[in-house]
């Protein structure tokens, strides 16, 4: 066995365990190396005790791709890594077991340790030639041939290597999704939580409840009774029966079990109502501030967002004036979010029936409203339905679920409500893309349902001290200079404007540029994850 060695620009000892052979090679950074293997294909191979893998590159200007010479020496006889066996040619991988990426002004130097397989059989009887048939990188292919060359003491096996490029373009539609600055401020939270830095997390809509006693109960049930299996693939007879009940009770719209689908979470169901009613270049009317996927929604479809803002004195609620003003021919859907992720904005009924009467004015323009945070919502406002106003039903794909009014985040159960039509082309991309929901998840969702009107009891105690928190963060953030807010009316978020303090020198820190630098300094200074506005609001 060969030990580890230290890598000569960072000199951090490589892990030794295992390895029979350790390569090192230096690329020119335009080769950018992730992972390393090796395929033998023929009996005989040489282990080694060091490799020089040199890198001669042609100039910028030829057609053809750089080449690299491997040298493989070794000082004595060493055993085969196979038995040679004429009558049959066998081959295998040799996979990295670990790999550690080096830097330098000029290259990049990757030290490998590969590992052998533990059924390999060993031999002691030498080899004519060496069997390396190829190398193969992630994001370059090589192709190369080998000759030996005997130079007393040592035995050498040359390759001359040619690297040309693999193809790594993404599609256009994935190219133009941006990236959730909010998962990513998250995901750093989640790190410092992980390294032993306790972190006050509040970027993510999440509330910090337990779910419900009964509605765990219900799930531990159908696992002990074996209820694991696939369900039907807009879910459960039993759960769309219990969504039924729901939307006819609480909200005054009815429907059919088979116009219900259920979802992997609400977020499942708004994307493919969006993917099924909109055409390239339909365009899909978003209030901001905003929910940051709606955008990246429509782009999935190949619609464009077009986006409306809304004023922090008007409670961030879209103007109808605003509204009527941006639609064309192209407009297909309208978003709609009340209580508002992220201001906590609830829309009045009587502003909602404004809506509708311009909706009503444009055969082509339906509506997703988004009710995930219905019972989140405090007295005296009040929720309603757009489902529900006069002429909608025909135009509303309503989608809620249970993440937030439940503490049910980590279940993935969301669902859509509406017509026929377009609930079944919903549920034809579904039965692509997922199937349907866990069948553990819906039978917690149907326990959900039945605790009562809005939730019942268990959910009432988490609004009560969702509207205490509230009360007392509008009343301490109130009380800062240059500091504005809207009063929430529900939802669990509080939507600041802290732009009076943007250029702001802080020692140790640097500048405030804007809400994303702030969020950064909130979570390394006062350990607090919070989500910045600028990625909500576009």
């Amino acid at each position: 066995m060969i030990a580890g060695r230290d890598c000569s620009n960072c000199g951090k000892a490589s892990p030794a365990s295992g390895t029979i052979l350790d390569l090192k090679y230096k690329l020119k950074k335009s080769f950018t190396t992730v992972r390393f293997s090796i395929l033998l294909l023929t009996p005989v191979a040489w282990t080694a005790e060091m490799v020089a893998f040199s890198t001669l590159e042609k100039p910028s200007s030829s057609p053809t791709p750089p080449t690299h010479t491997l040298y493989i020496a070794t000082s004595k006889k060493l055993p085969l890594l196979f038995k040679n066996n004429k009558a049959k040619i066998s081959y295998f991988c040799i996979m990295a077991n670990s790999l550690r990426i080096c830097s330098s002004s000029s290259t990049t130097t990757a030290l490998l340790n590969l590992r052998a397989p533990s059924s390999l059989a060993l031999s002691d009887s030498p080899g004519s030639d060496s069997g390396l048939g190829s190398i193969s990188f992630p994001l370059k292919s090589l192709k190369f041939s080998t000759r030996q060359v005997l130079k007393p003491p040592h035995r050498t096996t040359k390759l001359v290597v040619k690297a040309t490029e693999v193809d790594i373009s993404l599609s256009p539609k994935v190219n133009s999704i941006k990236p959730s600055k909010t998962v990513a401020i998250a995901d750093q939270a989640t790190a410092l939580v992980q390294a032993g830095v306790p972190v006050i997390r509040l970027a993510t809509g999440e509330p910090d409840f337990d779910t419900p006693a009964p509605i765990t109960e219900a799930a531990k049930n159908a696992i002990r009774e074996g209820y694991t299996r696939y369900t039907p693939n807009a879910g459960t007879l039993e759960i769309r029966q219990a969504i039924c009940h729901k939307l006819k009770e609480e909200n005054g719209i009815s429907y059919t079990p088979d116009q219900i689908l259920v979802s992997n979470g609400a977020k499942q169901s708004c994307v493919q109502a969006v993917m099924a009613v909109c055409s390239p270049g339909d365009e899909v009317i978003i209030s901001a501030p905003y929910w940051v996927s709606y955008p990246e929604m429509a782009r999935m479809a190949d619609a464009k967002p077009v986006i409306l803002p809304t004023k922090i004195s008007e409670n961030f609620l879209l103007d109808p004036k605003a509204l009527e003003s941006k639609l064309t021919e192209k407009s297909r859907l309208l978003i709609l979010c009340s209580p508002s992720d992220p201001t906590g904005s609830v829309y009045p009924k009587r502003l909602l029936e404004e809506i509708a009467q311009i909706v009503a004015k444009h055969p082509r323009l339906l509506v997703l409203s988004d009710e995930c945070y219905e019972h989140i919502i405090f007295a005296p406002a009040t929720h309603t339905s757009f489902a529900s106003l006069p002429g909608m039903w025909e135009r509303t794909l309503t989608v809620n679920g249970f993440s937030k009014a439940f503490a049910m985040t980590g279940w993935r159960l969301g669902y859509l409500a509406g017509p026929k039509h377009f609930v079944s082309a919903c549920g034809k991309i579904q039965s692509q893309f997922t199937s349907g929901a866990s069948s553990i998840s819906q039978k917690a969702g149907v326990a959900a349902l039945g605790l009562g009107y809005a939730g019942g009891e268990a959910v009432s105690i988490m609004v009560k001290a969702f509207r205490e928190r509230r009360d007392f963060l509008v009343k301490s953030f109130g009380e800062l200079e240059g500091v504005k807010l809207s009063e929430p009316e529900g939802a669990f978020y509080l939507f600041i404007d802290f732009s009076s303090y943007y250029g702001t020198e802080v020692e140790g820190f640097g500048k405030i540029e804007n809400s994303e630098s702030l969020c950064r300094y909130l979570l390394d200074e006062g350990t607090g994850c919070t989500s910045p506005g600028r990625c909500i609001r576009g």
